[in-house]
């Protein structure tokens, strides 16, 4: 049996040790593994024709060439947001281009099915969150054996509790925001810590819990702006340090506006998102005269190495996959449900997004984590 392995998406640790792991158990039962590169972009780009082109996209590996990988972060295969069945016209290839008629998208995901067969491909392993697993789900449906691999650092796969890249980003974050303390607090100041998450607000949510924040914003509740600088003002004059700290989801929203996007659409229909956290700081300085601490921490949480609880789960979801591929399932995700391992049909990766349960684990009112029972409630409170 021959697998092929990819990672799309944005980086998290823990990707190459579950490469690696994937690697190891797949090779220990005398089979193969294919490293696709560059996410779905690697498939795209791989001309049948130009044997450097194959060479280049398509790379074999054992452990020997696996066996140092899990010792840095990020992936060494590479990533990218490219979705073969919405491609524009300055992202096709040289050698595709006589297929792009009209004015697009253009779906080549016939190319895509021709490299896996080429390629000797039984079985597809896609390392990715919802958008990456969605295209994973279209080669399910398109007859090619898959299991798919969560990962995320919002963790907002539907049908999981936890994704890859989760626990190390919260870990950044609370460590950021009690570096950031130091000056904010020698300073006598405001400070606004802008996290990522785009529909789902729970790594500010959750960082927030952890680090003792004041107040956080989230991306499911728009935010009144002229409330959120009175609690603030209120929180710095109760401090006996004089400080106060606030952090915001990328995708919050202040009541009556949109989410700060900019750029084009991608492959999936998003655009980049990034500086509500700046505009909320202008904004609390211009209404309340106060100095601001700015820090968009973005793509610290996911830089470096995984720590100890991702690299257990990158292991463990690797070595799950690797057994169902390797056991003929398909159309499957390894999964974490209530503490345990376990896979779900891959068709819930188009359920949409989870989000935070807003009722259960935040205060709208006041702006402010308030996990009311954890009861019942997975390890990461979703």
């Amino acid at each position: 049996m021959r697998i092929g392995i990819l990672t799309g998406g944005g980086d998290v640790p823990g990707l190459n040790p579950c490469i690696k792991a994937v690697v190891n158990r797949v090779h220990d039962e005398g089979h193969e593994v294919v490293g696709i590169r560059r996410g779905w972009a690697g498939l795209v780009t791989t001309d049948l024709d130009d044997p450097g082109s194959v060479k280049a996209n398509l790379l074999p590996l054992d452990p020997n060439r696996v066996r140092t990988v899990d010792r840095s972060g990020g992936t060494f295969l590479h990533s990218s947001r490219t979705n073969p069945g919405r491609m524009r016209r300055s992202e096709v290839p040289e050698f595709l281009a006589d297929q792009a008629v009209g004015e697009g998208p253009y779906d080549f995901t016939p190319h895509v099915l021709k490299v896996l067969e080429h390629a000797g491909i039984d079985v597809l392993i896609p390392i990715g969150g919802d958008d990456t697993l969605s295209y994973g789900l279209r080669m399910h449906n398109e007859g090619v054996p898959t299991i798919a691999i969560p990962k995320t650092m919002d963790n907002d796969v539907h049908g999981t509790d936890y994704c890859i890249g989760f626990s190390t980003a919260i870990t950044r974050g609370v460590q950021f925001i009690h570096n950031l303390r130091t000056s904010t607090g020698s300073h006598e100041r405001i400070a606004v810590v802008e996290l990522f998450g785009r529909y789902s607000g729970e790594t500010s949510l959750i960082t927030a819990y952890l680090a003792g924040v004041d107040r956080a914003l989230i991306s499911e509740v728009p935010f009144d702006i002229d409330k959120v600088c009175d609690l603030l003002v209120g929180d710095k004059a109760r401090n006996p340090s004089s400080y106060a700290m606030l952090t915001i989801s990328e995708g919050a929203t202040i009541k009556g506006g949109d989410m700060m996007l900019s750029g084009e659409e991608d492959a999936y229909g998003h655009r980049k998102l990034g500086g509500i956290g700046q505009l909320t700081g202008e904004l609390i300085k211009e209404r309340t005269g106060q100095d601001i601490v700015y820090q968009q921490v973005g793509y610290l949480m996911r830089s470096g190495s995984p720590d100890s609880l991702d690299l257990m789960v990158a292991s463990n979801y690797a070595v799950m996959a690797a057994d169902l591929a390797l056991d003929g399932s398909t159309g499957r995700m390894v999964a974490l449900r209530s503490g345990t391992y376990t896979s779900v049909p891959i068709s819930v990766t188009g359920d949409g997004v989870k989000r935070v349960d807003v009722g259960e684990l935040y205060d709208a009112d006041n702006y402010l984590p308030k996990v009311r029972h954890v009861r019942g409630k997975p390890m990461f409170l979703y």
